[in-house]
């Protein structure tokens, strides 16, 4: 009973020095900095106090053009272009697909988002792009414009309404729900705003661009006014929203206002000179 006891005594006494000998392991190999690895908490606090730290440079400060010598400029002569112009070959094979889906034209696609694009680049969200998008902090999911496009989450649901319902003035024809449906049991607020905002993947945001104006041609075509509907008009109706689209014999192209190359451009106006330029039109060709 004796020798029971002992040995008893003694394993535990090996198992306590054991675990002490792995405690005073880690505690040597943590002051040595032998336990940080690629993605460690470490290594991402430090990316976030350098990110938090680095000097934004003023609107009115930044290089309006490419030529230094330049204080304005076309918009296509912009630092900012050239980062948009790029991003844009990157996704063309994306926006080719989803034109061949919804029959919208890829040069119109790629005209809705440069506007949204140049803006990011070149006002105060730039901010917001570069602290609040790649964490995911936002304030509020009715306040802020999502993905590449920057369409904000409640005009996403006014274009899946419409692509639904057969009596909307919007309504693009039955073959286009099946593009937007969702898997069965998803959460639809959370399944819409990964869908908008993955940066890997831009196809949804191209998408519902594309099904935006799609509904919008709809809407024009049934009051037989579809031919006034030029690539300015739908490109300003994509900013200013479903509401204000009135289909009329004399649209005039407007929308918020883009400062770019030091020239203030109308959201419609930027995206319709950029359509019937020939910028990228070997890519996007009309």
């Amino acid at each position: 009973m004796k020798s029971w006891v002992r040995r008893t005594i003694f394993i535990l006494i090996g198992l306590f020095a054991l675990i002490g000998l792995a405690f005073t392991a880690v505690f040597i190999a943590m002051q040595f900095d032998l336990l940080n690895v690629r993605g460690s908490i470490l290594e991402r606090n430090h990316f976030f106090a350098n990110v938090a730290s680095a000097p934004i440079i003023p609107a009115a400060l930044a290089q309006p053009c490419v030529d230094a010598a330049k204080k304005k400029c076309d918009w296509n002569e912009t630092p900012e272009w050239a980062v948009v112009a790029g991003g844009l070959e990157k996704d063309a094979f994306i926006i080719e697909r989803v034109a061949k889906e919804t029959d919208v034209d890829a040069r119109l696609i790629a005209a809705a988002v440069i506007p949204e694009q140049l803006r990011f680049f070149t006002s105060e969200r730039e901010v917001f792009k570069r602290y609040f998008e790649p964490l995911k902090i936002l304030g509020s999911l009715s306040q802020f414009s999502l993905g590449v496009s920057g369409i904000k989450q409640e005009t996403a649901k006014e274009i899946e309404r419409h692509a639904l319902d057969a009596a909307s003035p919007f309504y693009p024809g039955p073959e286009y729900a099946k593009l937007i449906e969702y898997p069965e049991g998803a959460n639809a607020d959370a399944e819409l705003y990964r869908r908008l905002t993955d940066a890997k993947d831009h196809y949804y945001s191209y998408l519902y661009t594309a099904l935006y104006i799609k509904e919008v041609e709809a809407q024009w075509e049934r009051a037989g006014f579809g031919s006034e509907l030029t690539p300015d008009i739908a490109i300003t109706l994509f900013n200013i929203g479903f509401e204000r689209s009135n289909p009329n014999p004399m649209p005039v192209a407007a929308g918020a206002s883009i400062q770019v190359g030091g020239r203030a451009y109308p959201f419609g106006v930027l995206g319709g000179e950029f359509y019937r330029s020939e910028v990228l039109l070997d890519i996007f060709p009309r």
